[in-house]
């Protein structure tokens, strides 16, 4: 049982560091302004999920790489509850990354669809 569990934490983990940085993007693309970390946090909850897509603490390393790609840009605003914020911006580089990514991502999920489904033949 414990092989199980370590196999499944093993398996969630890596699928979703692949998948982190499209979602991050794409929830960027639809903001219509600039978001800081804890609120696009929020937009990644999903309610009946037994196990979080993606921990709150492991979002910054991926924003920040993000940014370090041009891909995103920060700036810092002072808070009037707590420590300062920086929001996030995509940028068209991004943008078109996102574009580009998306398509990767159609055609890698149509081909493992179509692999668990069985209907390839071995």
């Amino acid at each position: 049982m414990n092989d199980t569990n370590d196999a499944n934490k093993k398996f969630q983990k890596e699928l979703n560091s692949g998948t982190a940085a499209l979602v991050l993007l794409s929830i960027l693309s639809r903001a219509g302004e600039p978001m800081y970390g804890y609120r696009i946090s929020k937009f990644m909850e999903v309610d009946d999920a037994k196990v979080p897509m993606m921990k709150q603490g492991a979002l910054y390393p991926v924003l920040r790489s993000l940014e370090g790609s041009g891909l995103l840009e920060s700036h810092v605003d002072p808070s009037v509850s707590g420590p300062p914020r920086r929001y996030y911006t995509i940028t068209e580089s991004g943008l078109e990354t996102l574009k580009n990514w998306k398509h990767i991502w159609d055609q890698t999920k149509a081909f493992v669809d179509e692999i668990l489904k069985g209907k390839s033949d071995v």
